[in-house]
């Protein structure tokens, strides 16, 4: 498990753990004194080894033993999600993030169900970045996925004609002529150390017709999953899944938790 801090939190030779990773660690964890932790500060680019020293009040005082620079990735995918109904997000979010996608921008589409105001939208912000920090911990990555502000249409048009992506595509029920093994293969053949792709996710009841041809006339690809119909739930995690085995990392030594 990856625990994250702030700079300010490190100092010179130790790092000084409070609040949520305090909880977490003593009374989840039950850890001892000399245990070791794996953290990470996002501000400085750095994970460490650390040891603990001393349990206070509240706070945990940790001997750093060892760093290292984060480890850049090599794929790096955006979702651009349909808000769906109910707690589907949280789902979505989780999942992607032991996957290892990058961000998650959640969008407002015509056939949404969901509706959020301002305060709504802030308060939804927090708690599905607070989600995506415990999958971060939990799966042991390096970084935390990214949940953007909640963006229209015309904002996704505008990422793709400022070329943003190395591949940009929307997951479309009537396409039936490209598919994503074509654009995994084309993608291959780019011979690229690093990648940044972005795919785009419908509402439960799919996309408008004028929605995809906005879409398609800002240069981004209508691609195929084949003959079955996911839900909106479903297809950004199979989709990061595939992508993740296909160029990413996942394979190799992994683990299960």
């Amino acid at each position: 498990m990856n625990f994250f801090v702030k700079k300010d939190q490190i100092k010179e030779n130790k790092i000084f753990l409070s609040g949520s990773n305090y909880n977490h660690i003593k009374n989840v964890l039950r850890a001892n004194k000399e245990d070791k932790l794996n953290i990470i500060c996002l501000e400085n680019n750095l994970s460490y080894i650390a040891q603990i020293k001393k349990f206070h009040e509240r706070e945990i005082e940790c001997d750093i033993i060892a760093k290292k620079d984060i480890d850049e990735e090599n794929l790096k995918i955006t979702i651009y999600q349909a808000l769906p109904k109910s707690d589907k997000m949280e789902l979505i979010i989780q999942k992607c993030s032991e996957i290892g996608a990058y961000e998650i921008v959640p969008v407002e589409m015509k056939r949404c169900v969901v509706r959020l105001d301002g305060k709504d939208k802030q308060k939804k912000l927090l708690r599905w970045q607070t989600i995506a920090e415990a999958a971060a911990k939990q799966s042991r990555r390096e970084n935390i996925l990214k949940i953007d502000k909640i963006e229209k249409i015309d904002d996704i048009c505008k990422a793709s004609k400022e070329e943003k992506y190395d591949l940009i595509f929307v997951a479309y029920e009537k396409e039936n002529k490209t598919n994503l093994k074509e654009e995994i293969s084309n993608l291959k053949k780019m011979n690229k150390d690093k990648l940044n792709i972005a795919f785009i996710i419908g509402p439960e009841g799919g996309f408008e017709e004028d929605e995809i041809d906005k879409l398609i006339n800002s240069n981004i690809k209508s691609i195929s999953l084949g003959k079955r119909i996911l839900r909106t739930e479903t297809a950004p995690i199979v989709l990061s899944s595939i992508l993740m085995y296909e160029i990413g990392d996942i394979g190799g030594n992994n683990g299960t938790e």
